[in-house]
């Protein structure tokens, strides 16, 4: 029965898409009402499927297929459902605080063992935040090239209202980087400003004796796993959101907003490619990894992570694979957790890309000074947010608030980050199997010596 939903969607839409070309080119005189219902009928067809299904990600696919028709077909009505996506916007915004906070404090915090382990602990940090950091700056210098954003031409107005692009000197970007008054950096969304109080909040903690600590571990334990369960809640909403949103956005921009859309996918899924061929390939040629057998061991935890979009349900796999490889237990289960939350290769690169699209979309041409500060505070605020969904888009979502930039071209985004979120979820978990073997081999232990002797 799924199938068929699925193949009768298919066959509809290709119907409906060819006559929609051929009445636009005056070839096939038709009523305008007859591609319309064709087009609704393979929408209709394909949230049958999803019903089938139960996927979310099903779901938000409707959702914006029913959103960019209905702002097609009824612009001056679908501007006025701005706020289904606003409603959905903002419950996404006050998440981020939270967050944030609960898992830098545990991320830190609860590994104080990181004095203990020394040169393993330090060798490690520095590599993910060498690796994470070009990465980030290849999606800055990818979206430069390909210039998707300037494709969304927002209106003046929208651009005006939304905008805060006032000079800033060295001194003061430097100065708003740390907060004054907590509650303030919250309730103005300065996510740099929240991320330095938190990192220092967790080391803060550190020295906190033990018997102590542990109450306050234990809350910022809870407080990240509830919203964890939060993001999970508000993730239901998000077929509606995606839906309100892109009515929004098509009718008010019109049905070219989208094209953009497949540019920024294409230039994601480019600057991924050429990571891993010009960063990890290097790397492992480097550190004279048996390459051969390297892409055996992990393709099955990158294709989980492919398929899955989650980090996390990689994990079981890729230590399996990794010990099997020849990288010790020890190691493994030191790197592998730790990289998960700092060395997120593929979702930096795909959070700078997403920024400045943004920036793009907006029209807006930040200085060095200002472009600098937006890169400092991706690669900050996503330290130790693996497992959250859709933490990435979470991330980009918190730095374009704190810098007033425009929501339309994020919902735009919205609409493609399941699809996004697949490749630079799978490029993460290579980006740390490779960093496992590279800080195994940097320690003189692989391969190991029962891998060694098998």
């Amino acid at each position: 029965m799924k199938n068929k939903f699925l193949a009768a969607a298919i066959v509809a839409a290709t119907i409906a898409i060819a006559i929609t070309l051929l009445a636009d080119a005056h070839l096939l005189p038709l009523p305008a009402l007859i591609p319309t219902l064709l087009r609704w009928l393979a929408i209709f067809l394909i949230a049958a499927y999803a019903t089938s299904r139960r996927s979310l990600t099903t779901w938000i696919f409707v959702g914006l297929l029913a959103g960019a028709e209905l702002g097609y077909d009824a612009p001056a009505f679908a501007v006025n459902l701005q706020l289904l996506g606003t409603i959905f916007l903002r419950l996404i915004k006050v998440i981020i605080a939270p967050l944030l906070f609960g898992v830098l404090v545990v991320g830190i915090a609860g590994h104080s063992d990181l004095r203990k382990v020394g040169r393993l602990g330090i060798k490690s940090l520095i590599y993910f935040e060498v690796v994470s950091t070009v990465a980030m700056l290849i999606g800055y210098a990818a979206i430069h090239i390909s210039r998707a954003g300037e494709g969304v031409h927002l209106p003046p107005s929208s651009a005006a209202q939304s905008l805060n692009v006032s000079p800033h000197t060295a001194t003061q970007l430097i100065t708003d980087i740390f907060p004054e008054n907590i509650a303030k950096s919250v309730a103005e969304g300065q996510v740099l400003q929240i991320v330095v109080f938190s990192v220092l909040f967790a080391m803060a903690l550190i020295l906190v004796p033990d018997s102590k600590r542990r109450p306050m571990l234990a809350f910022a334990e809870s407080l990240s796993e509830t919203m964890f369960k939060f993001t999970n809640l508000v993730m239901y909403a998000a077929p509606l959101g995606v839906f309100g949103a892109v009515s929004y956005t098509v009718g008010h921009l019109g049905l070219g907003v989208l094209l953009p859309l497949a540019k920024l996918l294409a230039t994601m899924y480019v600057a991924l490619a050429f990571f891993i061929v010009c960063v990890l390939l290097p790397i492992v040629l480097w550190v004279r990894i048996p390459l051969r057998r390297f892409i055996n061991a992990a393709a099955e935890p990158v294709t989980i992570g492919f398929a899955t979009a989650s980090s996390e349900a990689t994990l079981p796999s890729a230590i399996e694979q990794l010990e099997s490889f020849g990288v010790p237990r020890e190691i493994v289960a030191f790197v592998l957790p730790t990289g998960y939350s700092f060395n997120m290769d593929g979702a930096s690169l795909y959070q700078s890309l997403a920024l400045f699209f943004v920036v793009q979309a907006a029209g807006l041409h930040p200085s060095i000074g200002q472009q600098v500060l937006m890169i400092l505070t991706l690669l900050i605020s996503s330290k130790g947010t693996a497992g959250v969904a859709r933490a990435s888009l979470l991330i980009v979502f918190g730095a374009a608030t704190s810098f007033h930039l425009p929501m339309e071209p994020l919902f735009l985004l919205f609409a493609i980050d399941q699809l996004m979120d697949m490749g630079r979820t799978a490029v993460t978990v290579l980006g740390n199997c490779v960093a496992c073997v590279v800080i195994a081999r940097w320690e003189g232990e692989f391969p190991a010596k029962s891998a060694a002797l098998s």
